[in-house]
């Protein structure tokens, strides 16, 4: 993985791990980039909406799985770099980068079970080759990103305008590096943001993809998100003292419109709010948590608790979906999608990480479990107040068996619009 993902926080450990993480908690507990994220994932989520609007009024199918593979992958970018990639445009154009990003994912995931990639490696051939060409893109966009953002640093500090210096991920490391004991070189840049954009782009999009693919299957799931959502609306207006617009469904601008209302009702402390939300999430990632299994390396013999011995060298694989569906951590309905097994008295109640294990759990649990369920919540509240989601006919839904958990085929939809 050293390739895509150097030095960064999914690929070291001991000191190195340790630095890094502490850091990057410090960060992601900042009000500042909690919120930039939230008008990040509110811009990106109702971009995504206005598509749909589109796709909708002239009853085109979508791919959602694509759709929202470019929704994230400009959000983190957004996020993590603080420029726009523009892939959620409205034409969906091509981009080097994304392209560069998605090669070198597959093929470095390819090489846990391609016994030849030294060898190609060596001799510079097939997938190998690709993945040195994705590997240069990559780099020389993000080595440009770098040298562009710290040349806007120190313009801004000479100007003395410190209200202009940007949230995002880079300019808080670039910051960091400056202090000597920092040790902060650019290519240690790189791979921080980089490792941040791999963490939060294929995770988010497929389990949104899930989620939505779980409540279009689940009738009763669907009334019931819907009636929190419009609720929620309605409640969050007469707080505010908004006066909700006239909605037209048959015109696009109006429709459109009332969307941009609701989704000004949403920042951090509303959406957390919405338990019912909160727990059709996680009852998707508990059927198909992002990364379906997890390997550790062993670094000495042990002992498990069931008095398995294991060896320095080998090692050892948990599998949150199996997990996820065992009766003996979740009861005779295991394999039910069932979010009230989330609620007690209609709030939110979460489980151990150690038995919900999609995000980890101990040392290394997920930094940005809060910033992935901030963007999925902003995402779905808006998609699943205003739009219904239909499978085309005959379409396959398949797993795609990589690090990720994603559909082989995508998401192809059809869009009915919800009453406003």
């Amino acid at each position: 993985m050293e390739v895509l993902l150097g030095d960064g926080i999914f690929n070291v450990d001991g000191e190195l791990w340790k630095k890094q993480r502490k850091t990057a908690s410090f960060e992601f507990a900042s009000k500042n980039l909690r919120d930039f994220s939230t008008v990040v994932f509110r811009e990106y989520s109702l971009q995504l909406h206005s598509i749909l609007t589109q796709a909708c009024f002239h009853n085109q199918e979508v791919d959602m799985q694509d759709l929202l593979m470019r929704m994230t992958l400009d959000s983190i970018c957004k996020v993590g770099f603080g420029v726009e990639i523009g892939t959620l445009a409205p034409t969906l154009p091509d981009n080097n980068f994304a392209r560069a990003f998605d090669t070198a994912n597959i093929i470095v995931t390819l090489r846990f079970v391609d016994p030849l990639w030294k060898l190609k490696r060596f001799l510079n051939v097939g997938s190998e080759a690709l993945l040195g060409k994705s590997i240069k893109v990559i780099d020389d966009f993000t080595y440009n990103v770098i040298r562009r953002r710290k040349s806007e640093i120190k313009e801004i500090r000479e100007s003395c305008k410190t209200s202009k210096i940007k949230h995002d991920i880079l300019s808080r490391f670039i910051e960091l590096s400056e202090d000597p004991e920092g040790n902060l070189t650019d290519k240690s840049l790189r791979d921080i943001v980089l490792n941040f954009v791999i963490a939060g782009r294929d995770t988010t999009a497929t389990t949104l993809t899930w989620a939505i693919y779980m409540i279009m299957t689940n009738a009763r799931v669907a009334e019931k998100l819907y009636s929190e959502l419009k609720a929620f609306e309605e409640v969050q207006a007469k707080e505010e003292r908004i006066s909700l617009l006239p909605c037209d469904l048959e015109d696009p601008e109006s429709f459109n419109r009332r969307a941009v209302q609701f989704a000004g009702l949403l920042n951090y402390d509303s959406l957390g709010r919405l338990y019912y939300l909160h727990a059709v999430i996680t009852e998707t990632l508990r059927l198909y948590p992002a990364v379906p299994q997890d390997p550790k390396g062993i670094l000495e013999d042990d002992i498990l608790p069931d008095g398995t011995k294991v060896k320095a060298g080998g090692m050892v694989t948990y599998v949150p979906y199996s997990m996820g569906r065992m009766e003996y951590n979740w009861g005779p309905d295991a394999a039910v999608f069932r979010p009230e097994r989330w609620l007690k008295e209609g709030c939110f109640q979460n489980a151990s990480p150690f038995k919900f294990t999609a995000f980890q759990a101990g040392p290394r649990i997920c930094l940005g479990k809060d910033s992935a369920y901030l963007q999925m919540k902003m995402a779905l509240a808006i998609l699943c107040r205003f739009f219904k989601f239909n499978l085309v006919p005959n379409h396959p839904v398949k797993y795609r068996m990589m690090t990720i958990l994603s559909m082989e085929k995508g998401l192809k939809l059809k869009i009915a619009r919800q009453s406003c």
